[in-house]
């Protein structure tokens, strides 16, 4: 966003724990900050940021983060324009987070939706990935627009789909249960593929026990890998998966991997939900599961590689559903034009 921006307008990004630069025509402030512990980063790295964000002294200042919101009063001050990017349902996103204890959910979610719209009113605009949470936030402010964050075009070259081989399969992202990591692993047992998981878990108990399961002989494990790798994996795997748990964030939410899995050309493995279906079209794009029993996700995959000539014509409807609607180019031009409007 920052460097396609830095075209038309002088772009700063405040960072902490990296070094301070110039990259690609964007300013880069950074400063050293506690990260880990989230009493302390909503806190004092809070503030930090403020410092030094008054110090760039610019005309807008775009929020990505909901701690930073409360920040929104005194960078207007000056006469600044403030706009808030949500990448997520907040308040219903915090209803699945397995690290709050499940008494005190409802209560921090209706607290932090109380604090979003008190500040989400007073903002000069909000832009968002969905239209659901651009609709949640229309009720509060009137300058709303929809950018969703799609892959950069030029990042995915053209896909060789010689190259691809119809069982084996790619996931991208963090190993979290509530993304049905289990259910994937464990649908792999009889399956005449191999799974590469480019991610970390989250839950030490979920990886040994996935690790101790027979499937996970036909599982590689890359952890965390930088994008050249991630562009690797998408160039040899014919499918992605996501298939998320229906969670209401989840059903909601644009995941950036589906369109990763899109812009590689890889057929899709995706969650039955509506909004997957409005995305992906109901049959050209791959399959569609309950992503809760094993025993559909096992179906979709041995079809994949029973069926090589479609799942090849999956991933390449997918890459012209990319190249067509899919990509950031095209939410840039929406987002140069609510800048300018400011």
């Amino acid at each position: 966003m920052a460097k396609t921006m830095s075209s038309d307008f002088e772009v700063h990004i405040v960072v902490p724990n990296t070094k301070s630069r110039i990259d690609d025509g964007v300013t880069i402030h950074s400063f050293e900050a506690e990260t880990k512990n989230r009493k302390i980063r909503m806190q004092k790295t809070v503030n930090q940021v403020l410092e030094v964000a008054i110090q760039v002294d610019a005309d807008i200042y775009h929020l990505h983060d909901p701690e930073l919101l409360r920040l929104s009063s005194k960078l207007k001050a000056n006469g600044a324009k403030v706009i808030f990017d949500s990448h997520e349902d907040v308040p219903k996103q915090i209803m699945d987070k397995h690290w709050i204890p499940w008494i005190l959910r409802r209560f921090i979610s209706i607290f932090y939706a109380q604090y979003e719209r008190y500040y989400s009113k007073k903002l000069d605009g909000i832009i968002s990935v969905t239209p659901t949470i651009c609709e949640r936030f229309s009720k509060i402010n009137s300058k709303v627009e929809l950018i969703r964050n799609f892959p950069l075009a030029h990042e995915f070259p053209a896909v060789n789909f010689t190259l691809k081989n119809p069982s084996e399969f790619c996931y991208i992202g963090g190993l979290y249960e509530s993304r049905g990591i289990r259910e994937v692993v464990l649908a792999m047992e009889n399956i005449d593929g191999h799974l590469h998981l480019a991610g970390s878990f989250d839950d030490p108990a979920l990886q040994k026990e996935l690790e101790q399961s027979m499937a996970w002989q036909k599982v590689t494990l890359h952890g965390q890998i930088k994008r050249d790798e991630i562009q690797k994996l998408l160039k040899k795997c014919a499918v992605g998966i996501v298939t998320l748990h229906p969670t209401p964030s989840y059903k909601e939410a644009y995941p950036i991997k589906m369109f990763e899995y899109m812009a590689g050309g890889c057929a899709i493995l995706a969650s039955d939900f509506p909004l997957y279906r409005l995305l992906l079209g109901d049959d050209t794009c791959g399959r569609f599961v309950d992503p809760m029993h094993v025993s559909q996700i096992e179906e979709a995959l041995k079809d994949f590689i029973e069926n090589p000539t479609q799942t090849l014509q999956y991933g390449q409807n997918a890459r012209q559903l990319f190249e067509k609607k899919f990509n950031w180019e095209e939410e840039a031009k929406k987002l140069r034009i609510f800048y300018q409007t400011l």
